[in-house]
């Protein structure tokens, strides 16, 4: 009886370890969450709102209206999102030309309505609030 109490306990634990401990260890799922709410603002047009739920370091590079005209004449010639798929979501410590922290490097396939074929690499970084946030964002 003692060993089936043991046994039982055991698989109790482990099944509320793998309910928990994912989310904890697995950066890539909790940034890729962020990044696909946060391009959905810029899907829409809201880049005002894009920027202000953008990360601290993103915000201290580059000013709202700065972001806003950027944004503008790099997304409004492309039409809208026609498909975006992920290709790869991958968590960094370090990122050329930014601080050490925690990163999340997410490139989607993306064909617009007049640019079938493109890349939009989003990179997510963990604030200083301990939230996820979008740090840059690029189409090639």
């Amino acid at each position: 009886m003692r060993n089936a109490y043991l046994v039982l306990t055991l698989v109790v634990a482990s099944c509320l370890s793998t309910m928990v401990v994912p989310a904890n260890q697995n950066p890539e799922d909790a940034a890729q969450r962020v990044a696909e709410s946060w391009i959905r603002l810029v899907d829409s047009g809201k880049y005002a709102e894009s920027w202000d739920e953008a990360a601290q370091l993103f915000k201290e590079k580059v000013t709202k209206p700065q972001w806003e005209s950027a944004v503008r004449s790099v997304r409004t010639p492309l039409g809208k999102v026609d498909s975006r798929k992920l290709r790869s979501a991958n968590y960094t410590k370090t990122l050329p030309g930014a601080p050490d922290g925690e990163y999340v490097v997410i490139q989607y396939e993306t064909s617009f309505e007049k640019k079938k074929s493109a890349t939009e690499t989003i990179t997510p970084m963990k604030n200083k609030d301990a939230q996820w946030r979008v740090s840059g964002y690029f189409i090639k």
